[in-house]
């Protein structure tokens, strides 16, 4: 497709997508007196009328946050609009003030970055001045004021953070922060309403969650090098997906591998951790070495299934997948959501495979873990699904070889755990990983299923856990137990 014409496609996306957002909107505020319009950042950094009120939380966004920010308005600076999210704020009758009700985080945020492009680029916005007839702009809520000392460290840390990245903004980046980037803004007559807002919100499951933001980075990554057709197709597969199913597999599985197997925390899956979730675009500019292993990966599974040989043998060549490995961005990202849902849903068929041999420890062990009376306890939860993440990821690495092996080893690791606590948390589930053999991290180095099945246990000296006779006879009848 000519570029004028994939221009003009992406256009016309952009309109249905600005329809359908602000139709979302429509469809929440219902009932209430309410003004939703798009706005460009340079006339919302201009509302000299906007105010944080006095019950809005600290400034509490991070670098990591703000790079996440500057990171996609760079990556998206060649787009016609890029939409940053909603912007609610409140209005009494007859007032000018209009106080942030939500969105006070980016708000903030885009002052800095703001404010850090007037300190030093001035260059660029001269020149950006002299071409649209406008006069170089300072951002008007640079002048809000913060009491709060959290509030007035993070923006000063960020700041400066921010004034080091700015200077990757060239004047058609600079250009699209102010002109391209753009915010649903909400205006509510009536505090109640404001606040019943958040309530119907979160009733009515409006509010997105991570795989949600996720589902869009990967659709724009598709945009140049993905057909129509795959877009529709991807889109379809995702949405037939129930979303409790889909926050439980990034939440409980696929996020805390990722995270447990470099050693790191996993306790909860959020909105700043998408990017656990992102990988190598395959259409880029830069070109980076280790990347290029992945693209080429990518790039040939296409070709291999696209040969008129495969319309003979049928064969069809799956995209190789690692629960810890480099991601593709795009198709490939659907694509790995759907092999990890086939990938848990065949770890939980296992206790029917092996029940051909109902004598063997491994069935006994599936057989107990389903059935004991108080696995539905939370902290036993939190122990089955450690469990759980552990033989997802040696399936994921080495199937089924040695497969029984592999759960006793595993159900003897995680629940140590168990016997050794009177109460398990989240907290103790997460620590255990990074603390005790650190099965995750030594399964991320492993070659051969023997570096995993050979690690030595360190067995529980004292049995504290109450309610759990089963599992305890467990471990005796497998002489792990006096």
């Amino acid at each position: 497709m000519e570029e004028a014409q994939l221009a003009i496609l992406e256009d016309t996306i952009e309109a249905k997508q600005i329809s359908k957002l602000l139709a979302r909107v429509e469809s929440v505020f219902h009932g209430f007196a309410y003004e939703p319009r798009l706005v460009k950042v340079k006339e919302l950094l201009a509302n000299v009328k906007i105010q944080i009120p006095y019950y809005q939380r600290p400034y509490k966004w991070s670098t990591h946050n703000v790079n996440q920010l500057l990171d996609d308005i760079l990556l998206h600076r060649k787009r016609s609009a890029y939409r940053l999210g909603t912007l609610v704020m409140h209005q009494e009758p007859g007032q000018e003030e209009l106080h942030i009700v939500d969105g006070q985080q980016r708000s903030i945020t885009l002052t800095l970055i703001a404010l850090a492009i007037y300190d030093t680029q001035k260059e660029l916005l001269k020149q950006i001045s002299k071409e649209e007839n406008l006069p170089a702009y300072r951002p008007q809520l640079a002048a809000l004021k913060f009491s709060d000392r959290l509030s007035q460290k993070n923006i000063q840390q960020n700041y400066q953070e921010i004034k080091r990245r700015v200077r990757e903004f060239d004047v058609d980046a600079v250009r699209f922060f102010y002109y391209n980037c753009e915010l649903v803004e909400v205006v509510i007559r009536n505090i109640s309403e404001a606040f019943q807002f958040f309530d119907s919100q979160n009733a009515r499951g409006r509010d997105l969650e991570p795989h949600d933001l996720l589902k869009a980075f990967h659709l724009r990554e598709m945009s140049h090098s993905s057909t129509e057709q795959e877009k529709l197709d991807s889109v379809a597969a995702w949405e037939a997906m129930d979303t409790e199913h889909l926050a439980s597999l990034f939440g409980n599985y696929l996020y805390r591998v990722r995270k447990w197997s470099k050693g790191y925390s996993a306790r909860y899956f959020t909105k700043n951790d998408v990017g656990v979730f992102k990988g190598v675009s395959p259409q880029v500019k830069e070109v980076m070495p280790f990347a290029a292993l992945h693209r080429i990966g990518h790039f040939y599974i296409d070709a291999y299934n696209k040969e008129y040989h495969r319309q003979i043998d049928g064969v069809v060549m799956p995209f190789p997948f690692q629960l810890d490995g480099v991601l593709m961005n795009g198709k490939r990202f659907f694509e790995l959501v759907n092999h990890y849902q086939s990938l848990l849903k065949q770890m939980k068929e296992l206790k029917h495979q092996l029940k051909e041999n109902e004598d063997s420890p491994a069935y006994k062990i599936l057989k107990t873990l389903d059935s004991y009376p108080s696995r539905d306890r939370l902290g036993d939860k939190y122990v089955r699904n450690l469990f759980d993440c552990c033989l997802l990821y040696y399936l994921d690495k080495f199937g089924t070889v040695e497969i029984d092996r592999a759960i006793e080893k595993f159900f003897v690791w995680a629940y140590s755990l168990r016997l050794q606590q009177y109460s398990v948390r989240l907290a103790s589930m997460d620590n255990h990983t990074k603390e005790s053999e650190r099965v995750f991290k030594k399964m991320r180095e492993a070659l051969r299923p023997a570096d995993i099945l050979g690690i030595s246990l360190t067995l529980p000296k004292e049995i504290k856990a109450t309610q759990i006779k089963e599992i305890v006879d467990l471990f005796k009848s497998l002489h792990y137990l006096p």
